[in-house]
Order: structure tokens, then C-alpha cells, then sequence
């Protein structure tokens, strides 16, 4: 496993987005977690920090802000704002975390932190890494057919195209992107990489289009792009996201204090199905005093000013008031 250490400022720098940068559900999630002074909070993805920056501002004085991110070019943008916001002598602490939250419970040892008062995930992708066309996110943006989070670590969605069978390829449309049309996608990505290997996100785009009897022009002018559930279950699937977030949820018991809260931003409905599972079963069994049964969503004027947020759901469960005993045994060994 790789080392964990404050990041320096050493990143490549980011490539302007299309539209500012705009945390969705600022004000739904600052209303859930409640910052307060003095108080130690986690962000788990912090991007370009949006929500980290709110957050910090009202842990003043004597907070402690702990944001982790894969990507050291947001992390690097985000550490100028960060500091902007603590100001020269401020009494505010943050520290960056090259890691994935599902290594949470290992970036807190190295932080020398037992549990924290609250804790948030916005587990879409950042729009930097859609907006970049050398990371390969984008079906609209010609690029090399990549999708990692970390290009340090894992895979390209490139070797997941050509190397997995029809059925694989299939069972992942369906499962990880909810797309209807799997087997026929599936069917003509095995066939076209026969001829030559699929590389570019413009090649595959071509093909599901294809696939679901659309022409690129039509595609682009359609109000959801043929090509969007595919491209969502690769970028999942490249990244194993729902094993990270697993893992993450499985960890919310054993680093929140008593009484803290974790929020989670989601954008895919098997994410936000685990979560909320997560919570529901916690509440049941005793380990969450308390969760919303609907999940938050943006409201019009978001949504019109943020067209990103119209999939996000916000989710919520705070830890119960439990005994020593209890909480000693939750520590993971």
C-alpha cells in the first residue's frame, strides 16, 4: 500500500473547467453536519474543495479539517484555497491526504486522530476530471480511453474493453450503469476490437451509439447521450467504486464519535442503494440514532445553475450515544 503524506504543491495544474467549480448540495450538507468550532471533520473527497473551504471556515478556531483525495492536481488547486481560507495566522488546521476513502481508518492513524465529529463523501466524479480530455472520462471529449481516478494505480478502462468477455462486458452495462442495452453494446465492442483495439473515448462513443441505432449527431443532441450509462459503469468499474464505498461504510462506525454524522453525496443508483442500506439496517439494529428515509435532492435553482446536481442524492445517518464498552468494541484491530 502506498505511503500516506501531506501532498505537496508539486501537480501538474488543472485544466480550466467548462463552468465554475460548484459543490453541489453546499447548503443541504452545511445544514446535516452542522461545523462547529473546534470541531475535527473529514472530507472525504475533497476535488477542487468546495465543501472543505465552507467547512473549514466555520470549524474556527481550533479545528481540524482531514480531506483526502486520488487526484494531486485537484488536491494541489485545493490546498491554495484552503489556505486562503485559514489565513496566515489562523488557528484552523487542515491536512491533504493522497489516498481513497476507503483507506479512511488508515489516513486517520497516520493523522494521529482516533474519531471525528462528522464526515461527508461526494462520491461522483469531479468535473476537472470530466472537463479534461486526456483523462478519458468524457464521451463528448476525444481522449484516450482511461477513466483512473489515480493514473498511479489500476488499469485504463482501455484493458477493460478489450480484455473482458461479452458476457462480462454485458453483466458490468447492466449492473454498474443500469444500461438496457447491454448485450447489444457488448456484443459490438467484441466484434469491433476484433478488427482493432478500442483506444480513444471517441471510438467507443461511435460504437454505442452505433449499438443503440444512433448516429453521433442524433447522440449529441439527445437530452441523455447514448453513450452516458456506459461510460458511467467503466468509470466504476475501472475504479471499483462500490467496493471503495463499501469499505467506507463499513469503516462509519468505528470513526465517527458518538453522536457524529456522515453525509454521502451519490450519483448512481447502486451507490446510493448501498447507502442507504447501510443507514437503514444501522438504525435498525441501534448503531445510527438517526438517518433521513428520503434522500435530499437539488432544488430547481440548482439544478438550473448546476446541471451535475440533477442526479445527486444526499444521505444521512448519525452515529448513536453508546457506551466505552460498546465503542472499544467497534475499533478495528
Amino acid at each position: 500500500m502506498r505511503a500516506l503524506a501531506i501532498m505537496p504543491v508539486l501537480s501538474p495544474a488543472v485544466p480550466k473547467p467548462d463552468r465554475p467549480h460548484i459543490p453541489v448540495l453546499l447548503r443541504e450538507l452545511l445544514e446535516i453536519i452542522n461545523p462547529q468550532p473546534g470541531q475535527v471533520i473529514v472530507d472525504c473527497t475533497l476535488g477542487l474543495g468546495g465543501h472543505s473551504a465552507a467547512i473549514l471556515q466555520r470549524i474556527k478556531p481550533d479545528g481540524q479539517l482531514i480531506a483526502l483525495d486520488l487526484d494531486p492536481a485537484n488536491m494541489a488547486e485545493a490546498r491554495i484555497v484552503l489556505q486562503r481560507v485559514k489565513g496566515r495566522e489562523g488557528t484552523v488546521s487542515f491536512e491533504l491526504h493522497h489516498a481513497n476513502f476507503a483507506e479512511l481508518q488508515i489516513v486517520l492513524k497516520h493523522a494521529g486522530v482516533d474519531r471525528v465529529d462528522a464526515l461527508l463523501a461526494d462520491v461522483g466524479v469531479a468535473s476537472t476530471q470530466i472537463d479534461d480530455p486526456d483523462r478519458g472520462f468524457s464521451y463528448r471529449r476525444p481522449g484516450p480511453l482511461d477513466m483512473r481516478m489515480n493514473r498511479d494505480h489500476g488499469q485504463p478502462a482501455s484493458t477493460f474493453v478489450n480484455e473482458l468477455s461479452e458476457r462480462e462486458l454485458a453483466a458490468a452495462l447492466w449492473e454498474l450503469g443500469d444500461e438496457s442495452d447491454a448485450p447489444k453494446i457488448a456484443r459490438l465492442i467484441v466484434e469491433r476490437r476484433a478488427r482493432s483495439p478500442i483506444a480513444t473515448t471517441q471510438e467507443l462513443m461511435g460504437i454505442v451509439c452505433e449499438a443503440r441505432d444512433f448516429t453521433v449527431e442524433r447522440g449529441e443532441r439527445a437530452k441523455l447521450h447514448p453513450a452516458a450509462r456506459t461510460f458511467q459503469a467503466l468509470r466504476i468499474l475501472v475504479n471499483q467504486e462500490l467496493d471503495n464505498l463499501d469499505r467506507l461504510l463499513e469503516a462509519l462506525p468505528t470513526v465517527l464519535k458518538p453522536g457524529g454524522v456522515a453525509a454521502i453525496i451519490s450519483f448512481h443508483s447502486g451507490e446510493d442503494r448501498r447507502v442507504k442500506h447501510c443507514f437503514r439496517d444501522g438504525f435498525r439494529a441501534g448503531t445510527f440514532s438517526a438517518e433521513n428515509r428520503d434522500p435530499i435532492i437539488a432544488d430547481d435553482d440548482e439544478q438550473r445553475k448546476n446541471p451535475r446536481s440533477r442526479s445527486a442524492k444526499l444521505r444521512w445517518a448519525r452515529l448513536a450515544n453508546r457506551s466505552e464498552a460498546d465503542l472499544a468494541s467497534t475499533q478495528p484491530p
